[in-house]
């Protein structure tokens, strides 16, 4: 909606000074994809990013525990809506796609209200597959009680590879 898009551009400015600007092209292995409604493209009509190009964008860290997990542990990684912002996407939902085949449809409204990350680190080492990366889709849990429910734990999407902007 035009509220939405007059909000981003007042919130995160970066999205203006890069608006129709080609993103740069990923160097090392693509971990992500993103298609679907972006103005900022390298591959086609996607965006690709190498882990390199990830950790270039505003990163953020905060401490919690997730339904998977033993015990909290520090997170880091670019918010969703950096990622968003930085990519002059407009949508009310994305489609989040994992390597294991688990699809997910998270209303951007979330990375509004919630510091929604797009994991890569935990406690400061890159996230393996195994132990649910390259990337996250995470939540802080601990930050907000509402947030352990059923819908929101369904959008913590781990081995994350593809976002669909829709």
């Amino acid at each position: 909606s035009l509220i939405t898009v007059m909000w981003l551009v007042c919130v995160f400015p970066m999205s203006v000074a890069n608006a129709g600007q080609f993103l740069p092209e990923p160097e090392g292995k693509v971990i992500l994809k993103v298609s679907g409604n972006i103005a900022r493209t390298n591959i086609g009509e996607e965006a690709h990013f190498d882990r390199t190009m990830l950790t270039d964008l505003p990163q953020h860290q905060y401490y919690t525990g997730t339904p998977w997990t033993r015990q909290p542990n520090d997170y880091s990684g670019p918010l969703m809506r950096d990622l968003l912002a930085y990519l002059d996407a407009d949508s009310q939902h994305v489609y989040v796609s994992a390597l294991n085949g688990y699809e997910a449809d998270v209303p951007t409204q979330d990375f509004v209200e919630y510091d929604v990350m797009l994991a890569m680190k935990r406690d400061g080492k890159p996230i393996t597959i195994r132990e649910y990366g390259p990337l996250w889709v995470l939540y802080p849990f601990d930050h907000n009680e509402e947030l352990l429910s059923e819908t929101f734990r369904s959008r913590a999407v781990w081995q994350v590879m593809q976002i669909d902007v829709r």
